[in-house]
């Protein structure tokens, strides 16, 4: 058995549904569970109607039209996306008699995009003679807690997602599993969105719960890449990364697995492959516990732009237990997230990515540090073997010198898989272009 996810670009029209259709049935004898994302711009029009709802006016026109288009060209009949599409209408009323848009009701009203797009798909290969049955995810087994918007799967889904998916595994059933991604239930019955990467949180954790084969999920490039295409020359795909290295490259910028979908295949130590829908023969990329051969001394580079890099320096504390304690409650106080951290006893500087004014915690900060505050600031992220940090140092450095580039801060990961630096924003795309060349070759 394996998991097969695709995204919502992957099933945007019937053109993308008929060719993710195809693949489906290409690996067919493999007997995969599907999960998908919803169609295209489904949810934005979800919460467009929302919007509208709460104004008076129920309107669920953009919706309606991409569904019943879709399956007016894939000839199918859609007789559970019309009861779904009443199901919309009846809630969007209730929103606009209320004038209220809350947390659980907005997980329910986003939760459609995925439920329709499990049927078009089902629909499709049924019509096209593949035996397939849609799912929402919680007559699979999710069951998750009640914190709407970013819900969290209890543990006993690792219980519950085998016994309904069992007879499939064993082959006493044949019809392809299609399941919707990102949605879940809670104890009380109320539909749950899993949050970011919830989708491949969903992918990851069946595979894991069912112990496939692998997990796929399919994209529109050959893998997991040395760097982003759109801004570095002569990228090329890899082979195969550590759970820890593909989070971390998530995590600052690439356009992998989101980290907590890591999080249930180290239980059964899963993999995971990313795979280029437009070209299903290649092997993609393999994220797995541990490398299988030598470990390279540089995986891949990435960037995330839109820092700010705050240097907090207070000579006062110097010798005094608790300089720390106090600069990370203000973060707290003021609910900011911090990225990235480099420290010494009396100074840390550190980054963070928020659009919230920085007045108040700025204000805090200053009753017993100085505080220097600079924005556009980029973190460009060197996802490598730590242990040869100091040939990869000097070699990143060397090149940098060289193109006059000047690095205003640098962290090493305590997952020592990668080592990262600040330059400014300005400067990301020709730095993360340099850094390749050196270590990937012009």
């Amino acid at each position: 058995m394996i998991v097969m996810k695709f995204g919502g670009s992957s099933v945007a029209n019937a053109e993308r549904i008929k060719h993710v259709a195809s693949i489906i049935k290409a690996y067919a004898d493999q007997r995969p569970a599907v999960v998908l994302s919803a169609m295209g711009d489904t949810t934005d029009y979800l919460l467009e109607a929302a919007e509208t709802a709460l104004h008076g006016t129920v309107d669920i026109s953009n919706v309606e039209k991409l569904h019943r288009d879709t399956a007016k060209e894939l000839g199918v009949e859609i007789e559970p996306i019309n009861s779904l599409l009443e199901e919309l209408k009846f809630l969007l009323t209730g929103i606009s008699m209320l004038h209220e848009l809350t947390k659980r009701t907005r997980d329910y009203l986003v939760s459609f995009g995925e439920r329709m797009s499990v049927r078009m798909m089902s629909a499709y290969l049924n019509a096209n003679g593949t035996a397939a049955q849609f799912y929402d995810a919680w007559d699979v087994g999710f069951v998750s807690d009640s914190n709407f918007m970013s819900a969290e799967l209890l543990d006993e889904v690792w219980k519950t997602i085998p016994e309904h998916l069992g007879d499939f595994a064993s082959g006493k059933d044949n019809r392809i599993p299609i399941i919707t991604g990102f949605i879940a239930k809670d104890k009380n019955g109320y539909i749950t969105t899993l949050g970011r990467g919830g989708s491949d949180l969903t992918a990851t954790m069946i595979g894991s719960a069912m112990q496939a084969k692998e997990v796929q999920t399919w994209k529109d490039v050959d893998g997991i890449l040395t760097a982003d295409p759109r801004a570095v020359k002569n990228v090329h795909s890899v082979p195969e990364v550590t759970y820890d290295e593909a989070a971390e490259l998530a995590y600052y910028g690439a356009q992998v697995l989101h980290p907590r979908s890591m999080n249930p295949c180290r239980v059964h130590k899963t993999p995971v492959r990313v795979k280029n829908s437009y070209n299903i023969e290649s092997p993609g990329s393999l994220i797995v516990a541990e490398h299988s051969g030598e470990k390279p001394p540089v995986t891949a580079i990435t960037s995330k732009k839109g820092a700010t890099l705050i240097d907090v320096v207070s000579t006062r504390m110097l010798g005094q237990p608790g300089f720390m304690a106090h600069v990370f409650n203000q973060f707290l106080k003021w609910e900011i997230s911090i990225d990235m951290i480099a420290t010494s006893e009396v100074s840390v500087s550190l980054t963070i990515n928020t659009d919230k004014s920085l007045d108040g915690l700025k204000e805090d900060l200053q009753r017993y540090a100085s505080i220097d505050i600079k924005q556009n600031k980029s973190i460009v992220t060197i996802i490598c073997d730590v242990a040869r940090s100091s040939e990869i140092l000097e070699a990143a450095f060397d090149a940098l010198l060289r193109e006059k580039i000047n690095v205003q801060m640098i962290s090493q990961g305590a997952s020592k898989v990668n080592i990262s630096m600040i330059v400014d924003d300005s400067e990301a795309s020709r730095v993360v272009q340099i850094l390749h060349d050196e270590f990937f070759g012009a």
